[in-house]
């Protein structure tokens, strides 16, 4: 999980603000070379996309939503990471979109702040981001959640573009991993897959909202994508919350990922662009299977 004995360590192991720049701007070249498009900093050919807000029970939710040009999609619900909405996480949105989804990257501290605080995990590392976001993050608990989840349905059901005839999705990293699993139980009628990607706090034994206590109000298929970092640290995690998934009837994938926390994220120090890549096959064909 990401927490700050991790960020100590990424630190530690990484290098200044400018050498992390550095890295992350070799993995895009890497990427581009490659086929893939993680990385580019300007809308792609095809798509639309627009900053948008809407209101909550909770205030003004703002968020980056981005879709294909033409014809109806079904909708993807994009929880961040610790480090929030910034480019790196609408370059996975619009990522989504060329494949052929209507895609909502929420900000999830709108209750505090608007819009992006961190240009990119480097930054978050060097302006103590773990302390600055530790009271908003505090308020996102289940029922926090559930209400956005609510209120973010109701939105996307109301946009042109979104195929209500098909299922949403809901996608999150770190933090945001037990979100998407919270967003499948509040609206169980719409969200039909949820995907965590080395997604903290899955299993909390002394919480009755943990998600994996709440999977008997989820009526979705579920990949649940464990970093080999925090399997290493807590290894009865994913035997429990597949054990849950097992009691409650849901469809569950809980696999190890040969990437360590982050791995999935470009612009984290552990970005692993093989280990991504698997990921991102994983997610569509989960996406595939369950939203048609």
């Amino acid at each position: 999980m990401c927490d700050e004995s991790k960020l100590a360590d990424w630190a530690k192991q990484t290098l200044s603000r400018r050498q992390f720049g550095a890295l992350t701007g070799a993995a895009a070249l890497a990427a581009c070379a490659s086929g893939e498009t993680e990385s580019v900093a300007q809308p792609m050919a095809g798509l639309k996309e627009r900053g948008v807000n809407f209101a909550t029970a909770d205030g003004t939710l703002d968020g980056f939503f981005v879709q294909p040009e033409e014809g109806d999609h079904p909708a993807v619900i994009l929880w961040p990471d610790i480090a929030g909405i910034r480019e790196a996480k609408r370059n996975i949105a619009r990522k989504l979109a060329l494949a052929g989804h209507a895609v909502l990257v929420v900000n999830p501290y709108y209750r505090d702040v608007t819009g992006e605080q961190f240009a990119d995990f480097a930054a978050f590392i060097a302006d103590g981001g773990f302390q600055k976001v530790g009271p908003w993050r505090g308020k996102l608990n289940a029922e926090a959640i559930m209400r956005d989840a609510t209120a973010i349905v109701d939105w996307l059901d109301r946009q042109e573009g979104v195929n209500q005839a098909q299922g949403i999705g809901t996608q999150g990293y770190c933090m945001g991993g037990p979100f998407t699993v919270w967003t499948a139980a509040a609206v169980p009628a719409r969200v039909k897959a949820a995907a965590s990607f080395h997604g903290g706090g899955l299993v909390r034994p002394d919480n009755p909202m943990s998600p994996h206590k709440v999977l008997g109000k989820v009526d979705a298929d579920l990949l649940i994508a464990v970093a080999q970092d925090d399997d290493a640290k807590a290894p009865a995690d994913k035997t429990t919350f597949a054990d849950a998934a097992k009691a409650a009837d849901v469809d569950a994938v809980v696999t190890v990922y040969p990437g360590d926390h982050g791995w999935m994220v470009s612009d984290s120090p552990s970005y692993d662009a093989t280990a991504a890549a698997r990921g991102e096959a994983d997610l569509k064909a989960l996406y595939a299977k369950a939203l048609a």
